[in-house]
């Protein structure tokens, strides 16, 4: 219930924002580096459907991606 309505508010929880960093290092940043990628918006749904309405905003930081906002897209 408590995540139902931190939902409706459209606000992620710092261990929302934590868990969405690790998948997107683990999955998604070496596809990103493969396609050589520097910045854009990406949806997050690779970290599940209970975020799939929310969108990360990433750069490339040398050889790394820095997510740099979250952003609720209804």
């Amino acid at each position: 219930m408590q995540d139902e309505l931190k939902a409706g508010r459209h606000e992620l929880t710092e261990e929302d924002k934590d868990y969405i960093r690790e998948v997107f290092a683990r999955e998604v940043a070496p596809k990103l580096r493969r396609w050589y990628a520097r910045t854009g918006n990406l949806n997050c749904a690779f970290a599940g459907d209970k975020y799939k309405h929310w969108v990360v905003r990433f750069k490339s930081f040398r050889a790394e991606f820095d997510i740099i906002d979250f952003e609720y897209d209804a």
